[in-house]
């Protein structure tokens, strides 16, 4: 189960230095910026009517251990260009990797090649002026980790040694992965809008698997952060993995009824995530998503509240700005379970007769308000029924909304674990089971750009033997 953050361990200080310099950028954020405005030149020069630029570069290291050994050791340096233009509604576009003149110039070409031989689009085009960011502040997403090669082999054995010490039947490792990552971006255009910065991701996770009975299980554990310093400790990280792989032993089948579903938090971020696909410009302007026209109409039980938030400190999906510069803003998407927003970028709003929602990219940080339910509380809550930890498989319809994946979890009696299943399917539609929220748990996951509790459904369908 997912550890409240007060009972979560931290990385300790020493694991997250390293007196050797750590890798750096392979250009300075100026010569990204040049490389914008010469791209953007080159398409004046070539005949664009307007032209937009995003130019990035990203260095990490990933190192994987399995059963001791040094499994894989990869280093990342990237960068790249890509360019978009527009010759009247005609929209062209193109990228490269190289920085030279002569290749910037070949690329913004093939754009406007591409335009000059597509048809108009109405829709197409920059955002519009008056929502782009003109000022923006810090917020605090660039964290560089200063991990050695060496440092890192040590927390994957560290995480690996106390996941396998947790129980003697876990007797395999997929391995432990230690990962770090920074990268920069800017984004200009035409309409005098040239704005970047730099961010940071690290990673540190581990898998395991166990034998009982002559059946395997596996089962993993992860931690992620913007900063080191935030991350769990990999022995947290490995015990974790070692335990949830051990409560897995002994798997079976439940036979097939209706009952509550309880989704563990990990994994009811999925269940906002289709919301979010629902309600995105695509789906909508396209007509395939079972939430068409949604706006203002209850989708969610009365007492659910889902916010974007954007400019949270070190959050996984923070940005003052969208992919087309459009500033981003907090905002209630779903209140008291009737919808306030979509999710629109600024072609899809045209499409739809609306405005950008400062979602050019996809969503940022959203946050479902959580009850004082923690996920002891809800499981005695549920009292039978079903608790989800993993899902399998995609087995979602988001034209007709109906969902149907196979699950592994644990077969929930008088409030308690009773035994782990396997080899069921739950199956609903999303209309019932979003209307169906009976409680959000305070065990909020933040790993990831969406924040959520552990989610109570009050009745889906549940194949098994």
């Amino acid at each position: 189960m997912p550890p409240s953050p007060a009972a979560a361990s931290r990385l300790p200080p020493a694991a997250a230095r390293s007196t050797s310099p750590r890798t750096a950028f392979p250009v300075a954020t100026a010569e990204l910026e040049r490389v914008a405005a010469a791209t953007l030149d080159a398409a004046r020069q070539r005949g664009a009517t307007a032209a937009e630029t995003a130019v990035s570069q990203g260095v990490g290291q990933d190192v994987t251990v399995r059963h001791g050994e040094v499994e894989t050791i990869a280093y990342h340096r990237d960068r790249g260009v890509s360019i978009t233009v527009y010759v009247g509604q005609r929209r062209g576009h193109a990228s490269t990797a190289d920085f030279s003149t002569a290749a910037l110039a070949a690329a913004v070409d093939k754009a406007v090649t591409i335009a000059r031989y597509t048809a108009g689009d109405p829709a197409a085009g920059l955002a519009d002026p008056a929502r782009l960011a003109r000022t923006w502040s810090d917020l605090d997403l660039y964290h560089p980790w200063e991990l050695t090669v060496e440092a890192a082999i040590a927390l994957g054995r560290e995480a690996e040694r106390a996941a396998l010490a947790v129980d003697p039947r876990l007797t395999n490792s997929e391995g432990a992965a230690v990962v770090r990552g920074e990268s920069e971006f800017v984004y200009a255009n035409t309409a005098g809008f040239c704005g970047g910065y730099r961010s940071s991701q690290h990673h540190v996770g581990c898998t395991v698997v166990g034998e009982h009975d002559g059946t395997l299980q596996r089962d993993h554990w992860y931690s992620a952060a913007r900063a080191p310093q935030d991350l769990e400790s990999a022995a947290h990280v490995g015990r974790m993995a070692g335990e949830r792989a051990a409560r897995r032993l002994g798997a079976r089948p439940v036979s097939t009824r209706e009952c509550p579903v309880l989704f563990e938090a990990s994994e009811a971020v999925d269940l906002i995530g289709f919301f979010v696909q629902a309600v995105s410009g695509g789906s909508l302007y396209r007509k395939s998503s079972f939430l068409l026209d949604s706006l203002g109409r209850e989708v969610f039980a009365p007492h659910i509240q889902l916010r974007e938030e954007p400019h949270l400190r070190r959050g996984r999906g923070s940005a003052p700005f969208d992919a087309e510069g459009v500033a981003t803003f907090a905002r209630d998407v779903v209140r008291d379970g009737v919808v306030q927003g979509y999710f629109l970028g600024s072609y899809s709003a045209r499409k739809l007769g609306m405005a950008s929602t400062g979602n050019a990219g996809g969503s940022h940080n959203l946050v479902l308000a959580s009850g004082s339910d923690d996920l002891a509380a809800l499981l005695a809550r549920m009292g039978r029924g079903l608790f989800v930890t993993e899902q399998l498989g995609h087995g979602v319809n988001l034209v007709t909304g109906d969902f149907s994946r196979g699950v592994a979890g644990f077969w929930v009696e008088d409030g308690a674990l009773a035994y782990p299943v396997e080899e069921v399917t739950i199956a609903g539609n999303l209309r019932d089971m979003y209307r169906g929220i009976v409680a959000v748990g305070s065990d909020v996951d933040r790993r990831s750009s969406r924040h959520t509790g552990s989610i109570l459904v009050d009745r889906m369908t549940i194949a098994g033997r």
